[in-house]
């Protein structure tokens, strides 16, 4: 029996790790939707343009297609706007009437459609792992409970993940939308490396540290969660720039957002240099490794964020900075995890 207890926990546990790396593919097919616009590139949702696997030319579609897929989203946030009233959120759902409803429905584009059809295969794939994980953490559930409620949260989150991505799409890139979005994303991160983490064992030896230790690192942690809801309202500014004018003026377009997560970035580098050093004056060789590689991914992390800011946001930049920002804290809380309060002498 502890023979097959074991067997099933590394089985799980190397799922885990798939289903990770998938989270962080699949925020990367994100990131490059938004960067080349294509966030609307299919104007449904399951489906795309009606169809599970969409059209190739706009001479596939009827033509009043967007007419049809603009009464259909009418509808579908009509019907979210009266239960956002309804549960008492009438600033948010005044929003959505008077931006969403009324916006234009996009004209077809092969390009924007099949990067936003793959970005949701993708998305189709991490909850086929998902639930393969949750299938399988049924079997550890008497022994290793954690496991199974664990993955349970991680599979209700994805499906709750895949509705708020129906309304994002419904709502026209909504933008507070979009960032619940990402933030949920963060949250399902947050649980994977957990399971990861608890599913391995004695394969992992955790390393005991001073309290102070863990609390600079939880600062920080609060920190990039801080920084990255506002990069995405910046994202959203940048998006809205991009309506009214040309991309050499979308900086000069940006307001308090930017230049708060400009110059917090600054703030996010000095406090992880200050980590760094102090766990190396502290001699603590296990975690001296993960704090340097840290502080590698953060001074990369800045470097994206200067090209984008003087090279006015090229389209390769964008997800890459995405991607580094979540692998930031996704590598912050690993570091958590293997760190231990030190017991008292």
């Amino acid at each position: 029996m502890k023979v097959a207890n074991r067997i099933n926990k590394e089985r799980f546990n190397r799922l885990v790790l798939v289903t990770i790396f998938s989270v962080y593919l699949v925020i990367l097919a994100g990131g490059i939707v938004r960067s080349t616009g294509s966030g609307m590139g299919c104007p449904d949702w399951p489906k795309c343009f009606g169809s599970w696997v969409p059209p190739t030319s706009e001479a596939q579609l009827p033509a009043d297609y967007r007419e049809r897929f603009a009464a259909i989203r009418v509808n579908k946030n009509q019907r979210l706007v009266n239960y956002l009233e309804f549960f008492g959120f009438d600033t948010l759902a005044t929003t959505l009437q008077s931006e969403s409803i009324a916006a234009p429905e996009a004209t077809f584009n092969i390009y924007k459609t099949w990067t936003e059809y793959v970005n949701r295969l993708l998305g189709v794939i991490l909850g086929l792992l998902i639930t393969a994980m949750a299938a399988t953490s049924v079997i550890l559930k008497k022994n290793l409970p954690r496991l199974f409620y664990g993955s349970l949260a991680a599979f209700v989150l994805v499906v709750f993940q895949g509705w708020i991505g129906s309304l994002v799409v419904s709502s026209n890139l909504l933008p507070g939308m979009i960032t619940f979005h990402m933030m949920l994303a963060v949250l399902l991160i947050g649980i994977l490396i957990y399971l990861y983490y608890a599913s391995k064992g004695d394969g992992f030896k955790s390393i005991p540290v001073p309290a102070s230790i863990r609390i600079i690192l939880s600062v920080t942690i609060a920190m990039f969660l801080l920084q990255i809801v506002v990069g995405t309202q910046v994202r959203e500014e940048v998006d809205i720039a991009a309506l009214a004018f040309s991309k050499a003026s979308w900086i000069e377009q940006l307001g308090g957002a930017y230049i708060f997560h400009r110059s917090f970035s600054i703030l996010l580098l000095a406090v992880t240099g200050y980590l760094v050093v102090y766990i190396r004056r502290l001699g603590y060789p296990g975690v001296k490794t993960l704090a340097d590689l840290l502080f590698i991914l953060v001074v990369i992390e800045a470097l994206l964020g200067i090209v984008m800011a003087y090279f006015r946001f090229p389209a390769w930049a964008q997800p890459l900075h995405l991607m580094g920002a979540l692998m930031i804290v996704g590598f912050q809380f690993w570091m958590f995890l293997k760190m231990k309060k030190k017991a008292r002498a």
